[in-house]
């Protein structure tokens, strides 16, 4: 994806196409690292526990799913190439996420969600509208996303059942990444959003996730 800076928008537009079949029906290409987790034991969760578990981690992947495609809108229409390389640089690093929440549920014996098409969709033209309004914008709304996500993370280890490290372990490096990504877009000239903004981006985030839970 950095490679993407020598594109032009038709180019780049046909990459995100295809970055957007592979996140929603491909298996998405992560950047080696090590499956959080991968050395403690699977816990022995009775079926209530196995079902929260199950459901929180299709969550953060349907929210991943989301995160993926919003980076890559905004990239999609960045006027300056080095923003648009942090912000592919970020993707990339998202597909981490993606991997591992989908290896979780598959071990949980869980399904991605179902409406993942659509929160794709959704979260693509955000990402476009927020980069048509310029870079400084755009960034912004990615350090909003990420404290957001932050506190959604922080939420599930809170839900999460006690014995299912191999979930908190994921969710604990998500949430360091997270925070990495917010940091690299304040220190790229992002600039704060207006609160409307921010709560209007609190509701979608809630319909999404209370969706995901189920569907």
């Amino acid at each position: 994806m950095e490679n993407n800076v020598r594109f032009g928008l038709f180019d780049r537009l046909i990459i995100s196409f295809d970055n957007g079949l592979q996140t929603v029906f491909g298996k998405p290409i992560p950047t080696g690292r090590s499956y959080p987790g991968e050395n403690l034991p699977e816990a022995d969760l009775d079926e209530a526990d196995r079902r929260k578990s199950e459901g929180l981690m299709r969550v953060n992947h349907a929210g991943e799913v989301s995160a993926q495609a919003l980076y890559q809108g905004q990239a999609l229409v960045a006027r300056d190439e080095n923003v648009r390389s942090r912000l592919s640089k970020s993707a990339e690093e998202e597909n981490d996420h993606l991997v591992w929440c989908e290896q979780r549920l598959d071990e949980l014996g869980g399904h991605k969600s179902y409406l993942n098409a659509f929160w794709y969709v959704g979260s693509f033209t955000t990402g476009l509208l927020a980069g048509v309004a310029g870079d400084k914008w755009s960034l912004g709304f990615v350090v909003e996303t990420e404290h957001q996500v932050v506190r959604h993370l922080e939420d599930h280890l809170q839900k999460l059942p006690a014995e299912d490290q191999r979930s908190h372990a994921i969710l604990e490096q998500m949430k360091e990444d997270e925070r990495h990504h917010a940091t690299v877009a304040l220190e790229s000239g992002a600039v704060e959003l207006p609160s409307p903004i921010k709560k209007m981006m609190t509701l979608q985030s809630k319909v999404m996730t209370t969706l995901a839970y189920w569907i």
